[in-house]
């Protein structure tokens, strides 16, 4: 996709290129009703979609398609943004069109949620849209809490539910050496080979013990009991207790 040239039928080494200055006084003129105009303009930011479509490469999903949905995303920032806000287009557009994206991945998504957890979503969508509008930036969680009246984790919760999934080897950092993928920064380094094995050793371990000793050994550190409490629980004393705990654990150590 990166070193595609024509999509959708428009040769992105064609289009044109405009300032800043200039496309204020562009935005200007569309605001006025110019559609010839609003036609240059949209060409001439072509390419800020070709960029952020970029981002998805890795989704499986057909580039053309992804072009057309973020030139709606184009469209759309361009019918709301406001100038008087003094930022650049393309800082209120790119979140414009990745979000565009994003909508029609969910809505493509495998990946099913409940009707309710989509709607809570489909809310906070709409109420980070139009506080874009309003604030010219990307609104923060707190903001869109405080503005759909919810509560800040119910709103973090739905967003997440309808995030497109990610692959365990899609990049995300590539040096001279080899790349870093995803399954690189979530593996499991609690649940090791070793300590599968550890585990097997000390249930094996505990089968070797007299039904007494697993008893108490149970009691103390699987149930987080006392000495005391065993000894009144199968009434002997805590010195005899400490005894039978201290020969069942040497005898774990010889074993593992």
């Amino acid at each position: 996709m990166a070193n595609k040239v024509e999509i959708c039928g428009v040769n992105t080494a064609k289009l044109p290129v405009y300032k800043d200055a200039e496309m204020m006084k562009m935005i200007e003129a569309v605001k006025g009703g110019d559609k010839e105009v609003r036609e240059e303009f949209i060409k001439g930011n072509l390419r800020l979609v070709l960029s952020v479509i970029q981002r998805f490469n890795n989704r499986g999903e057909n580039p053309d398609d992804l072009f057309q949905v973020g030139c709606i995303g184009l469209i759309k920032a361009l019918e709301n943004f406001d100038t008087s806000h003094g930022v650049k287009f393309s800082t209120y557009a790119v979140p414009m069109i990745i979000g565009e994206i994003r909508r029609y991945l969910r809505d493509n998504n495998p990946i099913r949620v409940s009707r309710s957890l989509r709607d809570t979503a489909y809310k906070a969508l709409q109420a980070r849209e139009k506080l874009s509008r309003e604030l010219q930036r990307e609104p923060t969680i707190a903001e869109i809490a405080k503005e759909t009246e919810m509560e800040r984790a119910d709103v973090v919760l739905a967003l997440e539910s309808i995030q497109e999934p990610v692959s365990l080897f899609e990049p995300v950092f590539h040096d001279d050496g080899d790349a870093i993928y995803v399954m690189d920064q979530v593996k499991d380094t609690k649940n090791t080979d070793t300590r599968w094995i550890e585990n097997l050793s000390l249930s094996e371990a505990m089968k070797k013990l007299s039904p007494r000793e697993r008893h108490i050994l149970t009691m103390r550190f699987f149930e987080g009991k006392t000495q005391m409490e065993v000894a009144e629980e199968i009434s002997i004393s805590q010195a005899q207790v400490s005894r039978l705990e201290k020969n069942a654990l040497k005898y774990m150590r010889k074993y593992v």
